[in-house]
């Protein structure tokens, strides 16, 4: 399978982090608020659906930010092949 360029990671990244948070999250939170009740399935999906379509665009946004707070107080990794001092 061909790899996506690196200029993607910016939209790749935040699509499959926001997709896998908000199915879990709404997930959860639906059988709180219902119980595996008939129709569970369709109110999660609807749910995951509408969390999906904010989170998203939100996750764009912010995602920098917050590798920007992180930086402040976590070292960056080694560069491959770096000498370690």
């Amino acid at each position: 399978m061909a790899k996506l360029p690196p200029r993607y990671n910016a939209v790749a990244m935040p699509l499959v982090l926001s997709g896998l948070m908000t199915i879990i999250v709404s997930g959860i939170s639906t059988l709180n608020a219902i119980g595996f009740a008939p129709g569970w399935g369709g109110k999660w999906f609807s749910a995951w659906l509408l969390s999906w379509a904010v989170a998203f665009p939100v996750m764009v946004f912010v995602l920098p930010v917050a590798r920007r707070i992180v930086a402040n107080f976590v070292e960056a990794p080694p560069m491959p092949g770096a000498v370690r001092k």
